[in-house]
């Protein structure tokens, strides 16, 4: 059994049924074997009673922003993911799902999100570095937070991203640091999101996936 398993909640990420969100942009078939490979119950959809029916769900996302939020609000995902937040349905929101979970983005002229956590995306600030940001990177965590339980703060995630948030301090769960230092994980209540990918983060993002199905398990059950 892998590390990532060993350190996983055990029983309670094998109760949680977690669904991926499909809007037809996101790498999802990864984040689900990243999800069965921690023994969660893990789906890919976006029929609206499989999102009422979830113990977690997960925003993937790659791509434009704007683009993205004409599909969901095409497929009438923002609604139900307004719907599942306020039930107090954990959310997660990866790479540009993070993006998403906030206010607006200046991307292409500029786009409104979800509006489930405070705050703007702009473009990376790097001088003389090339963007997009492509790699690894040292996460600094600013608080503790369930969803990092046992990831040492400075652990390395892999990333992928030309845009970053510009969380409300209070929000603020990870930074790391690439021409400026950014936020790369935020959480508030229920809602949390990663710019990076935990899904390619070896050991630690599966630590995470891990940690995401256990505070899935203990949530509200679906309605």
């Amino acid at each position: 059994m892998s590390e990532a398993r060993r350190a996983a909640p055990g029983r309670e990420a094998e109760d949680a049924a977690i669904l991926i969100l499909d809007y037809g942009m996101g790498n999802l078939r990864s984040v689900e074997k990243a999800l069965e490979h921690v023994g969660a119950r893990a789906a890919i959809g976006a029929d609206p009673d499989q999102v009422r029916e979830a113990d977690g769900l997960i925003l993937p996302g790659v791509g434009a922003f704007p683009r993205a939020m004409e599909r969901i609000r095409a497929t009438g995902l923002d609604r139900l993911i307004a719907e599942r937040s306020a039930a107090g349905t954990p959310i997660l929101g990866i790479c540009l799902g993070l993006q998403l979970l906030f206010e607006r983005s200046e991307e292409l002229g500029g786009a409104d999100g979800l509006g489930l956590l405070a705050g703007t995306v702009t473009r990376l600030e790097a001088p003389g570095l090339k963007v997009p940001n492509i790699g690894w990177a040292p996460v600094r965590w600013e608080r503790e937070s369930r969803l990092t339980s046992g990831i040492a703060t400075e652990t390395p995630f892999y990333l992928v991203h030309s845009f970053v948030a510009r969380a409300a301090a209070e929000d603020a769960l990870g930074t790391a640091e690439y021409g400026e230092r950014f936020v790369c994980a935020a959480e508030r209540g229920n809602v949390f999101g990663v710019q990076f990918h935990p899904e390619k983060s070896s050991a630690a993002g599966l630590r995470l996936l891990a940690n995401f199905a256990g505070i899935c398990a203990k949530a509200p059950a679906a309605a």
